[in-house]
């Protein structure tokens, strides 16, 4: 089976799993995603857990489809040895857990309490590896009660998801083949559900364009190893990813914080499906910003790499008492927006983050960080107060100036800032924002990159070549001279072209000049006269 083939069946489905849960009443329910994410979760643990014990053992390998029976018959030992044997990342399922055990049990009454019954013993058997930890120290298991969602035939809809599991083809071969494509499965997977669905946090996703951007300025081919990358607002993850491939993942531990139980929820789904089940036990569902959760002793910890896409704008009143502590003052050095009397949601909450990033980034950390355009040039505010601080630390590495829409669920213009500790010479500011092609994508206007394009960016900034009208390579001092801005476009020349050109064809030009000028003054004269002319009509009535 070809890769395009694996992505497409794999697509299927997850589109099966939607249409199981549509027929139930549950489409676009808000739990849908719930079970949707979790039995497909169920199936690619399931298989991975057959494609590591046949690496195990030869006789189960050569058993092919039958290996459960070759399995069963070994002695107790035996069957100890193997699973001993499993990488400590694959998930343990018992016997009577397999998909296929299910698939077997489902003419059984209450077949809907063996289904739960089997997902909610294979988070417990599991729950050590596999479970995110909120700031008080609960854990969120792997698996939850997925029928109980229902609230007619609950045997039935288990029934019908045991059946489009069991039908699917393997992702065994998947594993074998060495095929690399979880970001476009993780992508179609969450596209319903990665929406700001009238909750209080927005979690879009980032664009791959953007992600790889990122990660590439980042990681400039140099040997990393053994670095920690962090995202203190992580949704879903997108960024973590593609900087823990640039990085390789065996070469990083990924670190994260979110309020969002959907978005920790989607971001472990995004480890396990990317080969970081390692970094599961550092995501943290929690409020970064009142009780950031990882430190080392009493102090926050440090950071090789931070990556984030941060809410903008947020209504945080309710905690900007707690915020504006002492205890604090240290981690927001330029300040902390004031309540507005109205429109509270639209408080710069990035601000905080962005502050908060600065705090934690190490000694000789990089960052790369999405933030309104807006930010590059405020005269004045928390927002000029920090680029000072870049400016007056020599940590700021360069800006690029993103095209508008690059984002499709919001028109705000982005750039991408990037922080490095230690870049203490040259700074290159990028100016993209004439780059892309806008597209109509799902009634919003969107803006996509090439390939070129994108390579043209991460190329120049690399390099810090100065470009004609794209880029520009500039001095700490001179972005202090320019009021610390930080737009490409404030430091471009601005040309004269000069043309040689004869005595005759100066004197041709001036006269054409005159005669033009003649005939607007003659225009004027005219105009003048008729409204003198229609004020002396006018009467009062």
């Amino acid at each position: 089976m070809k890769r395009i083939e694996f992505e497409s069946r794999t697509k299927e489905l997850i589109d099966d799993l939607k249409n199981v849960c549509a027929s139930y009443g549950l489409g676009n329910d808000g739990n849908e995603f719930k079970i949707i994410t979790q039995c497909f979760l169920y199936k690619f643990l399931n298989d991975k857990f057959v494609y590591e014990i046949k690496k195990e053992s030869e006789a189960l390998k050569a058993a092919g489809a039958d290996w459960e029976a070759v399995l069963a018959a070994m002695p107790e030992e035996e069957r100890d040895f193997l699973l001993m044997g499993l990488p400590a990342t694959t998930a343990v399922i018992r016997e009577d857990h397999y998909i296929s055990s299910l698939y077997q049990k489902q003419n059984q009454d209450d077949f809907a309490e063996i289904f739960d019954n089997t997902l909610t013993d294979i988070a417990s058997d599991n729950s050590d590896l596999f479970s995110v930890v909120t700031n008080g120290g609960e854990k969120v298991v792997l698996f939850e009660r997925l029928s109980r969602y229902v609230t007619d035939d609950r045997d039935g809809f288990c029934r019908a998801i045991i059946n489009k599991l069991a039908g699917a083809f393997s992702f065994e071969h998947i594993f074998g083949e060495g095929y690399d494509f979880y970001a476009t499965i993780f992508e179609y997977l969450i596209k319903d559900y990665n929406t700001n669905s009238g909750g209080k946090y927005a979690e879009y996703f980032t664009p791959y364009a953007v992600s790889k951007i990122m990660a590439r300025c980042l990681v400039q081919g140099e040997n990393v190893r053994n670095v920690t990358c962090y995202d203190p607002s992580a949704g879903s993850g997108t960024l973590l990813m593609n900087l823990a491939h640039q990085i390789g993942e065996d070469n990083c531990s990924i670190y994260s914080q979110d309020i969002s139980q959907k978005s920790s929820n989607l971001l472990r789904l995004n480890l396990i499906l990317n080969n970081l089940v390692h970094s599961i036990p550092n995501i943290v569902k929690g409020n970064t910003l009142k009780d950031p959760y990882h430190k080392e002793g009493t102090r926050l910890r440090k950071f090789d790499f931070i990556v984030s896409n941060p809410p903008f704008k947020l209504d945080f009143s309710d905690d900007h008492e707690a915020l504006s502590a002492e205890t604090h003052h240290q981690r927001f050095f330029a300040g902390i927006p004031n309540i507005p009397k109205s429109k509270k949601e639209s408080m710069a909450i990035y601000q905080l983050f962005l502050q908060h990033i600065i705090y934690t980034l190490g000694p000789t950390g990089k960052a790369a960080i999405v933030v309104p355009t807006g930010f590059i040039t405020a005269q004045s505010g928390i927002d000029k107060k920090i680029r000072q601080r870049l400016v007056k630390d020599k940590m700021l590495a360069g800006v690029v100036s993103m095209p508008s829409n690059i984002f499709a669920a919001t028109g705000t213009n982005v750039s991408i800032l990037f922080l490095n500790k230690e870049n203490k010479e040259e700074v290159v500011l990028i100016d993209a924002s004439n780059l892309g092609t806008k597209l109509k994508v799902d009634g919003n206007q969107k803006t996509v990159l090439s390939h070129e394009e994108e390579e043209r960016i991460i190329h120049t900034f690399i390099q810090k070549e100065a470009v004609d009208d794209f880029s520009v390579v500039v001095s700490y001092k001179d972005i202090a001279d320019k009021n610390y801005s930080l737009s490409a476009g404030q430091y471009f020349e601005v040309k004269i072209e000069y043309t040689d050109i004869t005595h005759e064809e100066f004197e041709a030009q001036m006269a054409a000049h005159k005669q033009t000028l003649n005939g607007l003054f003659a225009d004027s004269r005219d105009l003048e006269e008729e409204i003198e002319k229609q004020l002396e009509g006018l009467r009062y009535e």
